[in-house]
């Protein structure tokens, strides 16, 4: 299992909007091979950002590796770019693999 999250710092006041890009955007992970979960989290809201992140389950690193080469990659981002005034910073990447599971 390879995990894989973006942790975006999104500006006080638009949390609503961020959430709502998300709720209408067309992921076309469903039609992924190897796409196992999504869920979009949010965390702690610090003085003037409030912690979200996207975390993608996949059946392995190279399903994932292969879906940001895909055309469905190209299609769920194409908008991305102008959401960048909704969060402080570009977003930052970490991706696990698993090692252990019960």
């Amino acid at each position: 299992m390879f995990i894989a999250m973006n942790r975006f710092k999104v500006l006080k006041g638009s949390e609503a909007e961020f959430e709502q890009v998300w709720r209408n955007r067309d992921s076309h992970l469903g039609e992924v091979p190897g796409f196992v979960e999504f869920r979009l989290l949010k965390g702690p809201a610090q003085d003037d950002t409030t912690l979200y992140a996207s975390h993608t389950i996949w059946k392995d690193r190279d399903a994932f590796e292969n879906w940001t080469k895909s055309e469905h990659f190209r299609k769920a981002h194409a908008k991305a770019g102008s959401n960048g005034k909704l969060y402080a910073g570009h977003p930052e990447f970490e991706g696990f693999s698993s090692v252990l599971e019960e």
